[in-house]
C-alpha cells in the first residue's frame, strides 16, 4: 500500500485542514466541499486524513462494516450473533467521475431475484465507505442523479436500493469529502448547501511558503516511508488530540446565547432554509471539542460561519462567495449576551497538528461584488473607434431554447433525450448488465414460452432472453455556442448593455440547465475564440463583461471560427448536441462580398443540422430584417430581444401564431 503524504506536513492551507479535522471530531458536520484551483494540495489533505482516523471495530465478515457493539438490525448481511468483532483502519473510498449508479448504490441481480426469488446484492461504494471517508474529487462533473444519491444517502445515514418492488436497505453513515476546480463548472446552489462546510483553497503567493511546499513533496517523493517517519511523532499527536475531541464532544454544552448568535448570523446574510444554523451549532460544538473544551464560544461561532455560510449565499454562479466578516463580527457583538463577545481572531483555532505555524491559503473571501466595475464606454485613445467594455443590463428569465430531435448526452435540462433517468417510453433487449428492468415487457416476452418451458400451474418461468430493458426519456444537457457580434454597428452604449444582458441571462440558463457553453464574438478585422467549450459560465460571464467593442462587422469570419469549433468539440464529445446562439443585428461589413460570404457560412450549419437562434439586436423606427434573413440561412429561428424573455406579450403573440402556422 502506497504511504500517504503525512497531514501535518501539508503546509498551510490552516482551513482546508480545520474542516477535515472538524468532520473527523463529528461526521455529523455533515462534510466538506473544497474548492480552489489545482494543484492546491486538495487531494493530499484528505487522503491524508485517512491514516489519522482510528481504528473501527467491525463484525468478521460482514461487507457492509457493521459495529459488533450494535450492529444494524437491517443488514443485508444480518443478523449478526454477539461477537467480539476484529478492528480495521478506517476505509478511504474514491468515487470516480465515471461511475455508473449500481456503483455507487449497489447492484441487485434482477435474473436471480426474479427466477429464484432471492435478494442477491452486491454492495457498491457506499457500503464500502461506511464508517469512513468517502471521497469524490471534481463532483461538480459527476451527474446529478449521482450526487443527489450521495447527498441523500449522507444526510439519512443509509442508502436504499429499490428495483421493480424488490428492496435492500443498508448503514452508509461517512465522512463526504468533495473537491471540485470552480473553473470546469460550480454546483448547482440546492447541492452546495447539502455540504456541510466548504473552503476556498489557493496556492500561497509567499516565496518562501512555495519553497517550503516543493521542499517537503521532493522529499517525500524520494523516500516517502522515511519521510512519514520524520512526521510520525506529529501525526500521532493529532490523531490522539481526535480521538480525546471525540470523547469530549457529547459533554460541551451550546447554551443559548452560542445558538441566538448562530440564529442572528444566518438570518443577517440572509441564507435559505434551517441547514445552515444546524450546520453553524455542530460545527461550532466540534471546535469547542477540538480546542478541549465543553463551552462553546463567540470564536467558535465567528469560525463556524466562515466555514459553514460562505457557499450558502451564492443565489446564481456570478455571485461571489466570502462572507462580509465586519458584518460578521457586528452581529456577534449585537447578540453576545452575557457570554464572552470576543469574536476571536481572525484564523480561529489552529488548524493542523504539528507543521509550521503558516498563514492560511483559502480566504473566505469579501463581500465583493459578482461582477467588477467595467468602463463607461469612452472612445479609447489613437483614434481606432474602438470602445471600451459597457456594463452588462440585469438579466432576466429567457424562455425555453431547445434542440430538436432526440439525443444520447449527458444528463442535463434542455433538450429531450434518451437517459437512464426520466419517463418510460418502451422497451427493448438488454445491451450489456440489466440495469432498468421494464417488468410488463418481460412478461409479455416470457409468457408465450411457459408451456414448452414445464410451466402448467401459476407462476412464470423467466429466462434472461425474456429479459427487457427500459427505455426511458428524460432531458440533456448541451453545448451552447454564443457567436457575439462586436462591432461598431453594436456598439451604442444603451444597445449593447443590453445585448450583454441578454447573453449574461442566457449563460444563467445554460448553468441552470447543465449546459457547457463556449464564446466567439467578432468585429474589426476578424473573429477569436474568447472562451472555448467549458462548464464554467462565470468564465464566459468574466469574457462577456470585459468584451470591447467597434470596427467593422465580419460575420463570415464569426461564423466559420464558430463552424470548426464545433468540428473540433464533436471529436472530443459526439454525443452532446450543439445549440449555436448568434447575437447580432445581421449587418456584415468588410472585405469582399461580405454578405455572400456570411450566407455561405450560414449554410454550412444549416448543412450539418446544427440547430441555432439568431438573437436579433437590430433596433429602431426602420429595420432591415437582416438577422431574420441569417436564421433563414442557418435553418434556424430568429427572436428579438424582447422576444427572449420568458414573459414577453411578443414572444407570446409569435409562439401563437407560429402554431397556427
Amino acid at each position: 500500500m502506497t504511504t500517504p503524504f503525512p497531514f501535518t506536513a501539508v503546509v498551510g492551507q490552516d482551513d482546508l485542514r480545520l474542516a477535515l479535522l472538524l468532520n473527523a471530531v463529528s461526521p455529523a458536520v455533515g462534510g466538506v466541499l473544497v474548492r480552489g484551483e489545482k494543484g492546491t494540495a486538495k487531494s493530499t489533505a484528505v487522503r491524508a486524513l485517512s491514516a489519522l482516523l482510528p481504528e473501527v471495530a467491525v463484525v468478521p465478515g460482514c461487507r457492509f462494516s457493521c459495529d459488533p457493539a450494535a450492529p444494524d438490525p437491517a443488514c443485508p448481511d444480518g443478523p449478526h450473533e454477539a461477537d467480539p468483532g476484529m478492528h480495521r483502519p478506517a476505509r478511504m473510498v474514491e468515487l470516480p467521475v465515471g461511475a455508473s449508479e449500481d456503483r455507487l448504490v449497489g447492484a441487485l441481480d434482477i435474473e436471480r431475484a426474479l427466477a429464484e426469488g432471492v435478494k442477491a446484492f452486491e454492495p457498491g461504494l457506499l457500503a464500502d465507505a461506511h464508517r469512513g471517508i468517502l471521497y469524490v474529487d471534481e463532483v461538480n462533473l459527476l451527474h446529478d442523479h449521482l450526487v443527489d444519491l450521495l447527498l441523500d444517502a449522507a444526510a439519512m445515514g443509509a442508502s436504499y436500493v429499490e428495483r421493480e418492488g424488490v428492496s435492500v436497505r443498508h448503514a452508509a453513515r461517512f465522512l463526504l469529502v468533495g473537491t471540485m476546480n470552480p473553473e470546469e463548472g460550480e454546483l448547482r446552489p440546492q447541492l452546495l448547501d447539502r455540504f456541510g462546510l466548504t473552503v476556498e483553497v489557493a496556492a500561497s503567493r509567499e516565496p518562501d511558503q512555495r519553497v517550503e511546499v516543493v521542499r517537503r513533496r521532493l522529499a517525500y517523493d524520494d523516500d516517502p516511508a522515511g519521510f512519514a517517519a520524520r512526521w510520525a511523532d506529529e501525526e500521532a499527536v493529532v490523531r490522539q488530540r481526535i480521538a480525546a475531541a471525540r470523547e469530549l464532544l457529547p459533554s460541551v454544552r451550546l447554551g443559548d446565547g452560542a445558538l441566538r448568535q448562530i440564529a442572528a448570523t444566518c438570518a443577517a446574510f440572509e441564507v435559505d432554509g434551517m441547514r445552515a444554523d444546524i450546520v453553524m451549532a455542530r460545527t461550532a460544538t466540534a471546535l469547542a471539542a477540538w480546542a478541549g473544551r465543553t463551552d462553546v464560544l463567540a470564536e467558535d461561532v465567528r469560525q463556524a460561519a466562515l466555514l459553514a455560510l460562505p457557499h450558502r449565499r451564492r443565489r446564481n454562479p456570478f455571485d461571489a462567495p466570502g462572507l462580509d466578516e465586519d458584518k460578521l463580527d457586528e452581529t456577534l457583538e449585537q447578540f453576545g449576551g452575557d457570554e464572552d463577545p470576543d469574536p476571536g481572531g481572525p484564523d480561529g483555532p489552529d488548524g493542523g497538528g504539528g507543521g509550521e505555524p503558516t498563514p492560511g491559503d483559502g480566504p473566505q473571501g469579501g463581500d465583493a461584488a459578482a461582477r467588477p466595475e467595467s468602463g463607461e464606454g469612452d472612445q479609447l485613445p489613437g483614434g481606432s473607434g474602438e470602445q471600451s467594455s459597457v456594463r452588462a443590463a440585469e438579466p432576466f428569465r429567457i424562455k425555453a431554447l431547445s434542440v430538436p430531435g432526440i439525443g444520447e448526452g449527458a444528463a442535463g435540462r434542455r433538450s429531450r433525450a434518451r437517459t437512464e433517468h426520466g419517463r418510460t417510453t418502451g422497451a427493448r433487449r438488454p445491451r450489456g448488465a440489466l440495469t432498468k428492468l421494464h417488468l410488463a415487457a418481460t412478461v409479455q416476452a416470457a409468457a408465450p414460452h411457459q408451456r414448452a418451458r414445464g410451466r402448467s400451474g401459476p407462476g412464470l418461468v423467466v429466462r434472461r432472453d425474456d429479459l427487457r430493458q427500459a427505455t426511458r426519456e428524460g432531458r440533456e444537457g448541451n453545448l451552447v455556442l454564443f457567436v457575439v457580434d462586436a462591432s461598431g454597428s453594436m456598439a451604442a452604449r444603451q444597445r449593447m448593455s443590453a445585448v450583454k444582458g441578454a447573453v449574461l441571462s442566457l449563460l444563467l440558463d445554460a448553468y441552470q440547465r447543465r449546459d457547457k457553453v463556449g464564446l466567439v464574438t467578432f468585429r474589426g478585422a476578424g473573429a477569436e475564440v474568447a472562451l472555448p467549450p467549458t462548464s464554467s459560465v462565470d468564465a464566459a460571464a468574466a469574457r462577456l463583461e470585459s468584451l470591447p467593442t467597434g470596427g467593422r462587422t465580419p460575420l463570415a469570419a464569426g461564423l466559420l471560427r464558430a463552424h470548426d469549433v464545433l468540428r473540433v468539440e464533436r471529436l472530443r464529445d459526439p454525443a452532446r448536441r450543439a445549440l449555436v446562439v448568434v447575437v447580432t443585428d445581421g449587418r456584415a461589413t468588410g472585405g469582399p462580398e461580405p454578405v455572400v460570404l456570411a450566407g455561405r457560412a450560414a449554410r454550412l450549419f444549416a448543412a450539418e443540422g446544427v440547430a441555432s437562434v439568431v438573437v436579433d439586436c437590430e433596433s429602431g423606427p426602420v429595420r432591415l430584417g437582416l438577422a431574420g434573413q441569417l436564421a433563414g440561412e442557418l435553418g434556424g429561428t430568429a427572436v428579438t430581444l424582447d422576444e427572449l424573455r420568458a414573459d414577453s406579450i411578443a414572444g407570446l403573440v409569435k409562439d401563437v401564431q407560429r402554431r397556427a402556422a
